[in-house]
């Protein structure tokens, strides 16, 4: 990638690398005969989609926004889940989906008759009480839990209209994760399993990270479809972006802070990378590595006036210099969906790397950028 064509900061995806995702969540959806979704929330490039579409044919929306992303560029009905639906919105939601999971049993209740009216097959999101992610921020099953019920409150019938279950409480997880999360799911949810038509498996399926058990995946998802007759659904967002492009930043500044190399860099971690400060992780620099005693280290800052706006610390192996490039890896998923303008910050340009070795800049943000969400 020549870096030298790209505008600093921007997000590029490699398009070949996108290729290869695909074509690992493709052979996930052959082999096993199940359903890939791609999760909008962590992954919405849509210049991107017409290359997807030709891999995998739908994606999962929860908002609006979504349903109309998926059928304005992906020109396919969306599957929809979220917590709650506005009944100003709910007319539009149901004209643009084709599965719509409902989070607790008031909120199908308040809907029932619209979608009953309609083609739209409904489902309750379940919350088996089982999950292995470390992060509570991203785990549904904590205790006061908002997401999804559990069996006790569905109390082992399932209503009329409600075709299938979907739970999502991976996070990052691998294929005996899912394996092990079943076991709580027919343990909590058997009896309704033999009734409903449909399973989506949520979310959360790293599955194309390069220690994934792809076979084991597979093998379990047809165990389990065997057992049930049910179509199975996965809605992965982030095994779609995983590795697939990287942030372009550049050295405005290099300053001593008490003892401490800071390079001020053209991004944000607050605005342009905020899932580092979720989750939180420290993100891969391209020609760097973490301290190393003896070698040029630096503390990467963002520009906004945010004291805590750092990325960390890193070494390189020569000494930075205003204006060399700092890329940071693996920036395609859960970042453009989360960007922010805080201090009114330039958003990052989005951009691909074609198959070819061509750069196609797709968009480019100034002031009306910032202003429009303001007012």
């Amino acid at each position: 990638m020549n870096y030298s064509v790209i505008p600093s900061p921007c997000y590029v995806l490699d398009e070949q690398a996108f290729r290869n995702n695909l074509e690992v969540l493709n052979r996930v959806q052959q082999e096993a005969g199940v359903t890939i979704l791609c999760a909008l929330k962590g992954f919405a490039f849509y210049h991107a989609f017409p290359l997807m579409k030709q891999y995998i044919q739908g994606a999962t929306a929860s908002s609006l926004n979504e349903v109309l992303l998926c059928n304005n560029e992906l020109h396919t009905p969306a599957h929809l889940c979220a917590p709650a639906y506005r009944d100003d919105e709910f007319d539009e939601l149901l004209s643009g989906c084709s599965h719509i999971t409902f989070n607790t049993l008031t909120q199908y209740e308040r809907f029932r008759d619209k979608t009953a009216a309609s083609d739209v097959l409904c489902g309750i999101r379940i919350n088996p009480q089982y999950s292995e992610i470390e992060t509570d921020m991203y785990n549904p099953c904590v205790p006061g839990s908002r997401l999804g019920i559990t069996a006790e409150v569905l109390g082992g019938h399932l209503p009329d209209g409600i075709t299938g279950l979907h739970f999502h409480t991976l996070c990052e997880n691998d294929s005996h994760t899912l394996e092990r999360t079943l076991e709580h799911v027919e343990r909590r949810f058997g009896p309704l399993l033999d009734k409903v038509q449909w399973v989506n498996m949520g979310g959360g399926h790293h599955i194309t990270r390069a220690d994934y058990d792809v076979n084991h995946l597979i093998k379990t998802l047809i165990a389990f479809q065997d057992k049930y007759d049910v179509d199975v659904i996965l809605e992965p967002g982030e095994a779609f972006g995983w590795k697939t492009g990287v942030l372009r930043a550049s050295v405005l500044d290099i300053m001593d802070s008490q003892g401490i190399s800071v390079a001020v860099l053209d991004t944000s971690i607050a605005a342009h990378m905020p899932d580092c400060l979720e989750m939180p992780y420290k993100p891969r620099v391209i020609g760097a590595t973490d301290v190393q005693a003896g070698k040029p280290t630096y503390r990467l800052g963002g520009t906004t006036c945010l004291a805590g706006d750092y990325i960390g610390d890193y070494s390189f192996e020569k000494p930075l210099n205003i204006g060399d490039d700092i890329i940071f890896d693996d920036m395609i998923h859960y970042t453009m969906v989360k960007t922010l303008t805080f201090n009114g910050v330039k958003l990052p340009s989005i951009g691909t790397w074609k198959e070819d070795g061509t750069f196609v800049l797709h968009r480019e943000f100034g002031y009306e950028s910032y202003k429009d969400r303001l007012g």
